[in-house]
């Protein structure tokens, strides 16, 4: 059960505006491609906190994320990206687009 320094993951991602409505956000919680501080979830119940890590399988690709703060409401998209810190993105690396050659021919 969720604590007040807490937020259910299904609650977080409608909230945070990854998903149009709760609903869509439980079953993609139930799939179980979502990551919590690398360990696989299923449980919409799953408790949240700040400074939780999340891998979140987006249609455009993977996009891990930080949770700096909890989210009270769903807000406006910019309130909600507030709330989180994009860690990593699909594309978003370094090496993104480069071919990486081996290092022996």
């Amino acid at each position: 059960m969720a604590d007040e320094g807490s937020l259910r993951i299904d609650k977080l991602l409608w909230f945070l505006r990854f998903t149009g409505s709760r609903s869509l956000a439980q079953d993609w919680v139930a799939e179980g491609h979502i990551r919590l501080n690398g360990r696989r979830i299923e449980r919409v119940s799953t408790a949240v906190r700040c400074g939780d890590v999340l891998v979140l399988p987006l249609r455009s690709g993977v996009k891990v994320i930080a949770v700096g703060e909890l989210p009270r409401r769903r807000g406006p998209v910019e309130e909600a990206r507030g709330c989180y810190e994009v860690l990593d993105a699909a594309g978003s690396t370094p090496l993104a687009g480069q071919e990486i050659k081996p290092a022996h021919p």
